[in-house]
Formats: structure tokens, C-alpha cells, sequence
């Protein structure tokens, strides 16, 4: 885990000393957000008109809540139902592109560091619809949907702004949004009915839905082409690696397949050398998996020795647990186009 993020979580002397320091800070971010979200809503401003139906799927922290996987099931949710969707975003560590073209082969995906140039090379290149990868707080972008999530897995109750915490918005900034996501990997029941009360609270006009990130199988990266079931972890020794905003989550979802978890974090974004894949290795003579996510495996891979271990990724599944058909009516009710 990072320094900061010991700050922000950690319950030490230490960390509660660190956050009442950067308390002044977190003040001026504060005011700051709040100023900038003040003169976008009276217009002053100005927001770009989008020539297609734009939907944003966002946060309102730093780190992972699962945007990737979300905005990719949004994004085949609209194909499935005859639209022409493309992938838009930053591309921000160099991962996020070929994940998302990993996940929708057939559309396109474009990286464009301001949405408003990502959205018009979306129409230029045939789609009608524009899903944001990370886009909340980019308000340059006009968009049809805002849809925004709040992981169950990271709540603790605690709002703390930067540099005092994750969050770069308030609760209160999810009253903008169309709907509200909260998602799940390995948080229990009645922490997801917690986070839902806690949105609900903020928000109470928004809809609210919660999806499921589940595990789904194994997919070999190196060697490519292999696939085998969840089970195959059952009582296994898997040595986990996870450069993504809450790699927790993940080791737990690993454990409760029955497999024995040796924890390789590494901190988000992290650009993997060389040097990390034989440490990786060698800290796996004993395990009988090597696994991580399709995030670090699209960087790994390149790096992994031929004829070594083989290296492998977990497939994620999105299941929606509620609010499903007021999300669905939302993506169906999408314009065509706009006029310009």
C-alpha cells in the first residue's frame, strides 16, 4: 500500500496525525471543487455541444470502483440493442485502451486526452454513441448520461477530500449524476445496503443500482488461448498480483474460490519492468498459478519469459443486482444525434 494511501485509511496515531495535517489542504481542494462546480452549473463555464449521444461512466474518487469493466458493459449493452458505440478515453497508464479493446474486439476505442476531440473522432469514425471511460469530472464533454459509481468495497463513511482522502468531489456532487452505481467485489450484504443508504442520503432523487463484479474464469496470458473454470483454484496455492486501486478486493474475491492467496501488490498504474517479472517469478517457484487482473496482464505479458510459469488472468463478470431496467431504459431513451 502506498504512504498516501496508509494516510487516508490507516487507524495508527501516525495516519490520524498525517490527516489532521493535511487538513488546511484538503480545505483549499475543497473550495476549489466547489468554485469550479459552481460556474459550470450557471453556465459560466462553457460545455461543448457532443454531435452523438455521449454517456460518462465516472467516480467521484481516486483509484478503482471498476469504470473499466462498467463502462465496457455499458458500451456492449448499447451494441447489443443496434447502436454504433465507441470507447473515449485518456488513456491514462497506457493500459486502460487495450483492456477495453480486449473486452469489445469489434468496437472502436479512442484515446484522446480531451473528451470533446475523443468524441468527435468517435462520430468521425461512424459510431452514434460515445462511452466515457472516467469522465465525471470532465464537464467540457456535454453528455446524455452521467453515470457514476461508488465502490462498497472502499466505503468507509469517512468523505475526505485531497490530498486528506481518495475523493475529488463530495457526496453531494452525485446529485448531477443520471444514475448511481453502487459496485460490489468482495464486500458483504449489509456493507452494499450501507453504501446504498449512504448514496440515497446524498442524492435521494438519483436512481440508484448495484452491480456485481464478480470472477468468471481463468484465461491464460502467456501462453495465450487457454481457458479454465473458477474451480480450478479450489485448494490451489495462486501467487496474486494487482496494480489497481483496491487490489484487496481482489485477493479476497481469489480466496474465496478455496485457493491459498500469497499477495503481490504493486501500487495502481504501476508501469511493470523487467525487474518486477523476475521477482514475480522467483516469489512463485511454489505456487501453482500465477495470476492477476486483465489490467496488469496486458502489461505483464510482453515481459514474461517464454517456457516459464505460465502467466494468467482473471475474467470479470457484471451482474446487475437492482435498479437494472431503470439503467436499461436510460440507455435505450439515447438520442441518435444532435443536431449542431
Amino acid at each position: 500500500m502506498r504512504l498516501i494511501e496508509r494516510v487516508w485509511s490507516g487507524e495508527t496515531t501516525g495516519d490520524r496525525l498525517a490527516r489532521l495535517a493535511l487538513a488546511p489542504l484538503e480545505g483549499v481542494y475543497r473550495s476549489a471543487a466547489a468554485v469550479r462546480a459552481e460556474l459550470y452549473d450557471r453556465g459560466i463555464l462553457g460545455v461543448a455541444e457532443s454531435p452523438i449521444a455521449v454517456v460518462s461512466v465516472g467516480n467521484l474518487t481516486v483509484g478503482g470502483t471498476g469504470k473499466t469493466p462498467v463502462a465496457a458493459w455499458v458500451a456492449a449493452r448499447l451494441a447489443a440493442h443496434g447502436r454504433v458505440p465507441a470507447i473515449v478515453l485518456r488513456g491514462y497508464g497506457g493500459d486502460e485502451s487495450v483492456v477495453h479493446s480486449r473486452l469489445n474486439p469489434s468496437l472502436n476505442v479512442i484515446v484522446a486526452g480531451d473528451r470533446r476531440i475523443g468524441i468527435t473522432n468517435a462520430a468521425a469514425a461512424g459510431a452514434d454513441a460515445a462511452v466515457l471511460d472516467d469522465a465525471f469530472q470532465h464537464r467540457k464533454a456535454s453528455r446524455d448520461l452521467d453515470l457514476v459509481l461508488v465502490s462498497a468495497d472502499d466505503w468507509s463513511g469517512n468523505v475526505r477530500m485531497l490530498p486528506a482522502g481518495p475523493f475529488r468531489e463530495p457526496l453531494s456532487a452525485l446529485r448531477r449524476a443520471s444514475a448511481v452505481i453502487v459496485t460490489g467485489k468482495a464486500a458483504t450484504g449489509a456493507r452494499i445496503d450501507e453504501t446504498v443508504r449512504a448514496v440515497e442520503n446524498a442524492a435521494p432523487r438519483v436512481p440508484v443500482v448495484v452491480i456485481s463484479l464478480g470472477l468468471s474464469g481463468l484465461v491464460s496470458e502467456l501462453p495465450r488461448g487457454l481457458s479454465l473454470p473458477l474451480s480450478a483454484l479450489e485448494s490451489k496455492r495462486v501467487t496474486a498480483v494487482a496494480a489497481v486501486g483496491n487490489p484487496e478486493a481482489f485477493f479476497r474475491q481469489l480466496e474465496a474460490t478455496g485457493a491459498t492467496v500469497a499477495r503481490l501488490p504493486f501500487p495502481d498504474q504501476h508501469p511493470f519492468t523487467p525487474e518486477d517479472a523476475s521477482k514475480i517469478l522467483a516469489a512463485s517457484r511454489a505456487a501453482d498459478f500465477v495470476l492477476c487482473t486483465l489490467k496488469d496482464a496486458v502489461k505483464l505479458g510482453p515481459l514474461w519469459p517464454a517456457g516459464e510459469t505460465p502467466l494468467w488472468y482473471v475474467s470479470l463478470s457484471v451482474e446487475v443486482e437492482s435498479g437494472g431496467a431503470a439503467l436499461d431504459d436510460m440507455l435505450m431513451r439515447l438520442p441518435q444525434a444532435h443536431s449542431r
